[in-house]
Formats: C-alpha cells, structure tokens, sequence
C-alpha cells in the first residue's frame, strides 16, 4: 500500500466504454479509487452495488468513484451493465497501476506455478492528487459506507 501524504500515481486506463481515463482528469474533486479482485464474483459485485447505491451522496460530497481490476474491457461493459453500475470502471489487464498502488500479491501455487491477486483495497485521494486515506483488505460489504464516512470527516 503506498503512504498517506504521498502523490497518487499517475495512470491511463480504459473504462467500461473503452475511452482512457487519467487520474488527473479528476483534479479539482475528490476520488475513490478501489481495488477489486474480479468482475461477477459475490463479493465484488456486493461492494460494486453498494458503491452504486450509494454514489449520488459520494456526488453530493465532491467524490467520483473509481473502480480498478484486472477485467478487461468487455467483462466490465457486461458488469455494469448487469447491475446498473453508475461510476466508471477502469480496465488493468496488464496490472501496472494494481503493481504502481501496491495491491498486488506475488505467491505461488501448489503446483509451483507464480499467481497474482489483487487485494480489495482503497484509497481516497483528495482534489490536488494526494493520498488522503489508505485501506488495505477491506471488507467488500461495509467498504462503500466506509468511504462515505471518509468523506465526512
């Protein structure tokens, strides 16, 4: 996980509709930026509905809500579009920006093979790209009024 205080990485990602995002495209606001591990899985799509309910008050607050996996493209067209998601999802296939945010984990399999995962983390970065809050293995379910309360203090 990377420091409070510190400069949030750059990065350039697609979203769901395949338009790149930057981090900086959100100076000026505050930004949720989450880590999840799949597109479809219970406790993914769990923390993506409650994001989705409750983003018009991470609106009301200043705050966009930024979803990042490893899902390409397509999978996170279809994620949204199941469940009516309302904020931008951003595809990293490659797994630099999960590498850059330091919520990657490098184990190895029984069968000795290297796997890679994504732990559910998040972190609040404020309007001038500071890292403001930092969480590491959130709980899917109580993330979204987690950030929520975030914003409040």
């Amino acid at each position: 996980m990377l420091e409070v205080g510190t400069q949030a990485p750059e990065f350039s990602l697609p979203d769901q509709d395949g338009v790149v995002r930057n981090l900086s495209d959100y100076r000026g606001q505050k930004v949720v930026l989450y880590f999840y591990p799949k597109d479809m899985t219970s406790g993914c799509t769990s923390q993506a509905c409650s994001f989705g309910e409750l983003y018009p008050q991470f609106r009301e607050r200043g705050a966009v809500v930024l979803g990042v996996s490893k899902d390409t493209v397509a999978s996170h067209k279809r994620f949204e579009e199941k469940y009516g998601l309302p904020f931008t999802l951003l595809s990293d296939t490659a797994m630099e920006v999960i590498d850059a945010y330091g919520v990657m984990v490098v184990g190895t399999t029984k069968a000795g093979n290297v796997s890679r995962r994504v732990i559910r983390s998040t972190y609040l970065i404020d309007e001038d790209g500071v890292i403001v809050r930092a969480f590491g293995k959130v709980k899917a379910k109580d993330n979204p009024t987690q950030m929520l309360a975030e914003l409040d203090r």
